[in-house]
């Protein structure tokens, strides 16, 4: 029970009227007003009791949650040398659908003692605000009998998708601990991380885990869930990927009994302080499309950068060419459709159409601030599925019943230093430059570009909104979503009636850009199986694990303030907040990338024939092999030049030169890096002594670049004779955790 006689300050830094807790916007000058439950990590508070207020701010409701009261005021971020533990939340910011972030923290005198007590917010909490009471989401184990059986094999394929990220910040016990897995409607949701012990569990224990579910999943999945099992505590499911491939398999035969309808609605609008307007969409603003009785449909948002000189043209551009391109993608039935190759194939058109803004820029003689680019995130409903891709800060919303979730994260400096784990995100907000992008279509060469591509499993009635950041900004949708998108779910709105309210609230409450919006209303109608479902088992052996790769990127940009017209950067422009240069490296995982090569982005393989299909390159691709086997390099190998290669240190290398791989590094994919592999000279035409000293180290995306013949294992070559010594972990060496 919440305290009556507390109150919440508005935080309007002009106002900051006192208002009683139950009010949505401030009594005095009507700005929302933030309600933020947070969640105290460890063993609670150990202090105070309801009711109370700790450090003039924070309402005590129990002993693990607590109330701010004064949401304006930046929270106390965690000192200097107490980051480290909290760094799992920062480089995990990309799962925050997931995980509660860090809020700030709490500091605690007790006696001569004092202590910071951690807090997180957007917690698996929810509100009964009538009686102001808090409560918990119940835990996985203690919904999963009242849960359908698509909802069951839902939340499994989301743990599965959250193993290899967890297992890389040393967390991924967490998913096996039943008191902090819990479930948000169709969403798993962490109560907080819990830190490995000396070794992180493996597969094996999860299967032993779900093997408890088993008795009381639905019969439609029972046998299914218990062969899943099975295998992974007897080690033949041995990758997250396999894994996640199995769950496919069984989603994809219980959507047999799923009748999804699909209507989408886009709108468009100047503002009330620009002259014209850069943004673009698809359908056509105010255009209506609904699945049936379409095939498919489509929804997309950009948001033009480059003023009255091509931000427009850039947005339009994009539209029209990512339309056609998904449009080729989705001729094929939907149960032909692989879903690691489908985002792949949505990777690459984003990257097709990137490359066709660039060479229009290069055409027109562009360069600097006067580049041309745009945003881009669209939304694409396959089956059960739907498929999200953005890039840049144009924003994608999930609105259940239960709660209005980002699900997209903004590709801008300040994401990209909690990324990294450098700073808390309400912190690196604060920051000059923090709004500034550092990815958009049409500023740099596809290489350089890292869009995301993102599916989900729609069990239930829910509202995908896709919105520029005329209306995204300062925190609109999480203040209106409850009162204007909720009710489209609750049947009291109608699709069109709620586009114009949003587009309104832009333009009355932020009013400084143009405003553009897609919302996907997507319903479901489910009907139980009567029988087991028969799954088809993929053969383990056509599971090719995916691994990161990335480039190193140029740094582009939009000034954060929202004020001013959206510019372009120049390349060499630094953040205040770091030191870091603008070039760094960012992450993105090439899912069956280079089986892709030489296919082209609509190439498709049907599962009818190969359970799960392993694109293969044709065998006249010397350049497609190649790169394949580059990417896959062992500690051992040995590669041979083809061309001159001048190294980093300047050293150059002549033609058929020896080297052999002594050493990889693989970093994390939330430490956006990019795998190095270190390089002995065994010996080369001109100098049969080794020429360097130490080993070198390369990236593997400039390896990538090189022209050379990989070597068979068993091939005579000088590197079988010399003794390379492991060389000792170069400055700033990236973590060998991966993803």
């Amino acid at each position: 029970m919440t305290n009556d006689a507390a109150t919440l300050y508005c935080p309007n830094e002009l106002c900051q009227a006192a208002n009683p807790l139950t009010h949505k916007f401030c009594q005095r000058c009507s700005t929302p007003l933030p309600k933020r439950y947070l969640w105290v990590v460890g063993d609670g508070l150990g202090v105070g009791s309801p009711g109370e207020i700790l450090a003039d701010r924070y309402l005590i409701i129990n002993q693990s949650v607590v109330f701010d009261t004064k949401p304006g005021l930046l929270p106390q971020a965690p000192e200097i040398d107490n980051i480290q533990p909290i760094k799992p939340y920062l480089r995990l910011i990309p799962y925050r659908l997931h995980i509660p972030q860090v809020y700030g923290v709490l500091p605690i005198q007790e006696g001569r003692i004092r202590r910071e007590i951690l807090l997180l917010e957007k917690p698996p909490l929810f509100t009964d605000s009538l009686a102001q009471e808090v409560y918990l989401y119940s835990s996985l184990t203690e919904a999963w009998s009242n849960a359908n059986s698509m909802r069951q094999l839902n939340w499994l394929w989301q743990i599965a998708h959250l193993w290899q990220p967890l297992k890389s910040e040393g967390v991924v016990s967490s998913l096996l601990e039943p008191e902090l897995l819990r479930v948000e409607g169709p969403l798993v949701r962490l109560l907080e991380l819990s830190c490995d012990s000396h070794s992180a569990p493996e597969l094996p224990k999860l299967g032993e885990f779900w093997q408890q579910l088993r008795r009381y999943a639905k019969p439609a999945i029972a046998p299914f869930v218990d062969q899943i099992s099975n295998l992974l505590i007897e080690g033949e499911i041995n990758s997250p990927e396999l894994l996640i491939a199995f769950l496919d398999r069984g989603l994809a035969e219980l959507a047999k009994f799923q009748t999804p309808t699909i209507q989408i609605i886009t709108k468009t609008d100047t503002g009330p302080r620009r002259e014209r307007n850069e943004d673009a969409c698809y359908p056509p603003s105010d255009t209506i499309l609904s699945k049936p009785p379409q095939p498919t449909v489509l929804a997309i948002v950009c948001d033009g950068i480059g003023g009255h000189e091509g931000g427009n043209v850039a947005s339009n551009l994009a539209i029209e060419t990512i339309q056609q391109q998904v449009q080729q993608l989705t001729k094929v039935p939907s149960d032909h459709i692989e879903p690691s190759l489908l985002l792949a194939d949505l990777e690459m058109a984003v990257a097709s159409v990137n490359d066709k803004i660039s060479q229009r820029n290069d055409s027109e003689n562009r360069h600097g601030r006067k580049r041309m680019g745009t945003t881009l995130v669209m939304a694409l409903p396959i089956a059960h599925e739907i498929y999200i891709t953005h890039v840049g800060d144009s924003r994608a919303y999930w609105i259940t019943h239960h709660g209005c979730y980002q699900v997209t994260l903004d590709d801008d400096v300040a994401s990209r230093e909690v990324r990294l784990g450098y700073a808390v995100y309400r912190e690196a907000v604060q920051q000059s430059g923090s709004g500034s992008l550092v990815q958009a279509l049409g500023m740099s060469p596809s290489s350089s570009l890292h869009p995301t591509a993102q599916r989900f499993i729609c069990d239930e009635d829910a509202v995908f909104l896709l919105t520029t950041d005329g209306l995204s900004d300062f925190d609109r949708v999480e203040d209106y979503w409850d009162t204007e998108i909720l009710p489209i779910l609750t049947e009291k709105s109608q699709l069109v009636n709620v586009a114009e309210q949003l587009v309104e609230i832009a333009n009355t409450k932020n009013g400084h850009d143009n405003v553009t919006i897609a919302l996907v209303h997507y319903q479901v109608r489910y009907v139980e199986p009567e029988s087991a479902i028969q799954v088809v088992i993929p053969d383990s052996t056509a599971i090719r694990t995916a691994t990161p790769a990335a480039n190193a990127t140029q740094q582009i940009l939009q000034e954060g303030n929202p004020d001013q017209k959206t510019k372009v950067i120049p390349a060499n422009f630094t953040s205040n907040m770091t030191k870091l240069p603008l070039t760094v490296i960012v992450p993105l995982f090439l899912v069956v990338a280079s089986g892709l090569l030489g296919y082209g982005v609509m190439r498709w393989r049907n599962p009818a024939t190969n359970p799960v299909a392993t694109p293969t390159v044709p065998a006249t691709s010397s350049t497609a092999q190649q790169e394949r086997s580059l990417a896959n390099l062992a500690v051992g190998a040995v590669i041979k030049t083809k061309n001159e290669i001048t190294l980093p240190n300047q050293v150059k290398l002549p033609p058929d030169t020896f080297l052999e791989v002594v050493e990889k590094t693989t970093n994390s994919a939330v430490d956006s890096g990019d795998d190095q592999v270190s390089l002995d000279v065994c010996a080369n035409p001109t100098q049969p002594q080794k020429i360097l000293e130490k080993p070198v180290l390369i990236k593997s995306s400039e390896l990538a670049n090189w022209q050379v013949d990989v070597l068979p294992g068993d091939a005579d070559t000088p590197c079988n004779s010399s003794s390379v010594d492991s060389p000792s972990p170069a400055p700033n060496t990236p973590s060998t955790n991966t993803r």
